[in-house]
């Protein structure tokens, strides 16, 4: 802390907030609100993005439903009155292009006075980073440290909070089922019986990391668009994969209202898991379980 009492936080965009004390009512978006509280901060509410409804989706909630945190919609239909209401010190979103948040409309929080922090979650970021500046975020809630881009040692952070020993031997667990592991894998997101979209790995920091740990994921091949490749199934199935990691949130169809994939297994998965260790040790731990069959 620079003054006694006094708070701040430099954000993935350069910003730095500060404030007079630490920030106790935060509103965020789903995704960094389900990491908070993983990381011992509570939202007073939390928002979906364009891609969400007028419920919470349970998949990308964590553990925001148990503690019984409200949800307000999508992001971008919260009117400043909503806001106001709750009384937020702090709005906390993501970015996936490193300058603006990603689920709400910045203007709305400025108006009535709020400042927004903003986490870059991108493919320009390794998941290591993501998760630390995550990390870095809620011990500067929680305890009042502050920080800015990479400058908190991890060593300054709960460590059951944060939870990094959980990561590292998920990490290493699946790195020794990876090693013997022969099953090629695609990531995607369905459409629809006629249209699906194929994860291109390394436009997403947790299938990068899975190729870094060993694991065989394919690329859709050439084509439009950085994210994802847009075909259809047969195309998908061309690529015979044997393990096929299905979006399981609730804007995406599911895989038994779908063509198979070939003969592959099929395995869920969350594109917007929230971005802390436990989270994500999770995540490791099941797709070890899902290269085992």
């Amino acid at each position: 802390m620079s003054d006694a009492g006094a708070w701040g936080f430099t954000d993935d965009r350069g910003v730095a907030l500060t404030a007079a004390r630490r920030p106790e009512r935060v509103v965020a978006y789903v995704r960094a609100g389900a990491a908070l509280r993983d990381l011992g901060v509570t939202p007073v509410a939390v928002y979906g993005s364009g891609h969400d409804g007028g419920t919470l989706d349970p998949v990308k909630a964590g553990g925001l439903a148990a503690a019984g945190v409200p949800y307000l919609g999508p992001g971008r239909t919260l009117g400043e009155d909503v806001l106001r209401e709750l009384r937020p010190d702090l709005v906390v979103d993501v970015s996936y292009d490193g300058k603006s948040a990603y689920a709400l409309d910045e203007a709305v929080a400025d108006r009535i006075g709020v400042p927004a922090a903003v986490v870059s979650v991108g493919s320009d970021q390794s998941l290591a980073t993501i998760i630390d500046r995550f990390g870095e975020l809620g011990a500067a809630l929680r305890d009042g440290a502050t920080a800015g881009p990479h400058d908190v040692d991890a060593g300054a952070v709960d460590p059951d909070a944060r939870g990094a020993g959980t990561v590292e031997a998920s990490e290493a667990a699946l790195a020794a089922v990876a090693r013997t592991a022969t099953a090629t894998v695609l990531a995607l997101s369905a459409a629809g019986p006629d249209q699906v979209h194929l994860a291109r790995p390394q436009a997403w920091p947790e299938l990068a990391r899975l190729q870094e740990l060993g694991v065989r994921l394919l690329d859709p091949g050439p084509g439009p668009g950085a994210n994802w490749l847009t075909t259809d199934w047969e195309h998908a199935a061309g690529l015979a994969p044997d393990l096929v990691l299905f979006d399981n949130r609730s804007n995406a169809v599911r895989p038994e209202a779908l063509p198979p994939v070939g003969e592959a297994r099929v395995a869920p998965w969350n594109p917007e898991t929230p971005p802390s260790p436990a989270a994500y040790g999770r995540f490791f731990r099941d797709i070890a379980a899902a290269l085992r069959g």
